[in-house]
């Protein structure tokens, strides 16, 4: 079966923004909260919240993105639809699946409401007990969620890489 262009445009454009993202994740997964894990409590928030305060003020690449990757899953699944029969088909549909609801809804859900509350926090008028209050209230959370979020953002990159290969 013959897919048009335009779709394997879309599609190879899903598979590089959702790859990119997934190593995002990662890169925090494994590098990034483990280094900052070692700070102690004042400086780990506003380590935070200066890597944070980078995606809240809508970093145009990074937007481009994370936004994009949703927006090109999406645009992908619509165009190839009709292309597209069986396992194929079954591709093309679970990846932005299993990428909206495994990556972006806890994203929204979850993460950035812990975001949110951190960023609110002034470290500077804080005591002691209070910043560790506050950590303790975010960072196993924030964790436990990218690390549920990482290997769903990896599942859907391998589904559209599989999907292309089959192309």
């Amino acid at each position: 079966m013959s897919t048009d262009a335009t779709f394997q445009i879309a599609l190879i454009l899903a598979t590089l923004l959702c790859s990119l993202v997934a190593g995002f994740l990662f890169a925090f997964a494994t590098v990034v909260m483990p280094g900052i894990k070692t700070l102690n409590d004042r400086e780990f928030i506003r380590a935070f919240q200066v890597i944070d305060g980078v995606i809240q003020n809508n970093q145009p690449l990074f937007v481009a993105v994370w936004m994009g990757s949703v927006v090109a899953s999406v645009t992908s699944a619509g165009l190839g639809f009709r292309q597209l029969d069986g396992v194929q088909r079954l591709l093309l549909l679970s990846a932005p699946l299993i990428y909206i609801l495994g990556v972006q809804l806890s994203t929204f859900t979850i993460n950035v409401p812990l975001n949110n509350k951190l960023q609110a926090l002034n470290v500077d008028a804080m005591d002691e007990a209070a910043l560790q209050a506050a950590r303790i209230d975010f960072e196993p959370g924030w964790n436990r969620w990218n690390l549920f979020r990482t290997p769903f953002a990896g599942l859907a990159s391998v589904l559209f890489m599989i999907l292309l290969f089959r192309l």
